[in-house]
């Protein structure tokens, strides 16, 4: 396929932007004072923020306090320090906009982790965004080369205990995002974006008297804080997708043979709303010229239409997921977003099966909204190695 400088960056824009929305802006006037007005968040790097595990993607994308592994890493790493396990590996592909016919669109994530003692667990993960490859063109038509653009994500963590029930994480990441590096628009010198960031995370875990044993997990996350990211030499930067969330899971076992989970989370980007002021008349919209910690700090009141704006850049993730004799699992989950807010909504199934070391989970979304996924009808899938199962089982 072949672009022009301009269209093909107006291409890249929907393909990042859909991990938010695929809806964008528009203008619809000013019904219910404008409260009904599309105004999605928009953040540099989105990659970031897809879930890269077919486990929790099979549960519609709650990740944030279901039972550590080895993808822990993206959704909370405290979980870490409560694994039972000594050592596990796990690898995730996930096609990306396969319904367009594209074929080298994709998300690869590898992460593990190494259990110290009983307080203390590191983990690592990398995150692979192949966007294709792309024939550059000027406005005339002529070649100006061939384009890869791609993004990765390098993050080491270090999760320990606080208490018996308590759990702290944190974790530190090297992102690099080359789009378009060469490249010029408008006499502009395209350059690879480069940003570091760092997550917080605590866990929270106690039994419940529920079945014949049963425990409630609470986690929270602050995931992507960190400098801000720009594709040129100006001192014009944008937003990490910088995020809170939150989430319980309860498990419950009914007998030695079935184990039920029902889960839920809630995020929040922790980036400005976007707004029309531009006070000091630059040419820049304000929300864009904030600092790091004020954009952090002021995205829970910044919204212009106040606080009902403010709980729709809220969104909702419910799953459930049933084992079976620890070797079997059926999930299924729903992801709410507002329709003002990127307006994802989706239903998910997954299947899961694990035997001695290996096991492999298996994802599928279904949309249930007028907005279409880059995930629609596609099938995701993980590997995962648990190489301290064997000496687990050993010593049993």
């Amino acid at each position: 396929m072949k672009f022009t400088k301009s269209g093909w960056f107006l291409l890249l824009s929907l393909l990042l932007g859909s991990s938010f929305s695929l809806n964008g802006q528009q203008d619809c006037g000013f019904q219910n004072g404008g409260l009904d007005c599309p105004n999605t968040i928009i953040s540099a790097v989105p990659f970031l923020r897809i879930v890269p595990d077919a486990r929790a993607a099979g549960m519609g994308d709650a990740g944030i306090a279901i039972s550590p592994d080895a993808n822990t890493m993206h959704h909370n790493a405290s979980k870490l320090a409560f694994i039972e396990q000594d050592i596990g590996l796990s690898a995730t592909y996930s096609p990306w906009l396969r319904n367009l016919g594209l074929t080298d669109v994709y998300l690869a994530y590898l992460s593990g982790f190494k259990k110290l003692d009983d307080l203390q667990t590191i983990g690592a993960s990398l995150r692979y965004f192949s966007l294709g490859e792309i024939a550059f063109t000027d406005v005339n038509g002529e070649a100006l080369g061939i384009g890869r653009p791609n993004e990765f994500e390098v993050a080491v963590a270090y999760a320990r205990k606080l208490s018996d029930k308590l759990s702290a994480g944190l974790t530190g990441k090297f992102i690099f995002s080359n789009l378009a590096a060469g490249q010029q628009v408008d006499n502009i010198d395209i350059v690879p974006g480069i940003a570091g960031a760092v997550d917080i995370s605590f866990t929270y875990l106690t039994p419940m008297n529920i079945g014949s044993s049963s425990n409630l997990r609470i986690g929270m996350n602050i995931s992507n804080l960190g400098s801000k990211i720009s594709y040129t030499r100006s001192s014009l930067r944008d937003f990490l997708p910088g995020n809170l969330g939150i989430g319980a899971a309860l498990d419950i076992d009914f007998d030695e043979y079935n184990r039920l989970t029902i889960t839920t989370d809630f995020n929040k980007l922790l980036v400005p709303t976007p707004d029309t002021t531009d006070a000091d008349g630059n040419g820049v919209l304000d929300y864009r010229e904030k600092g790091l910690f004020e954009g952090v700090f002021g995205s829970f009141g910044d919204a212009p239409n106040g606080f009902r704006e403010e709980l729709r850049e809220i969104s909702y993730a419910f799953g459930l997921e049933y084992w079976y004799a620890k070797q079997f699992a059926v999930r299924a989950g729903y992801f709410y977003e507002h329709p003002t807010k990127g307006n994802r909504q989706f239903l998910t199934l997954g299947l899961g099966i694990k035997y001695n070391i290996f096991g492999m989970n298996l994802s599928y979304l279904v949309p249930t909204g007028n907005v279409r996924s880059p995930l629609d009808n596609t099938l995701r899938f993980s590997l995962i190695f648990d190489f301290g199962a064997r000496n687990n089982q050993a010593t049993e």
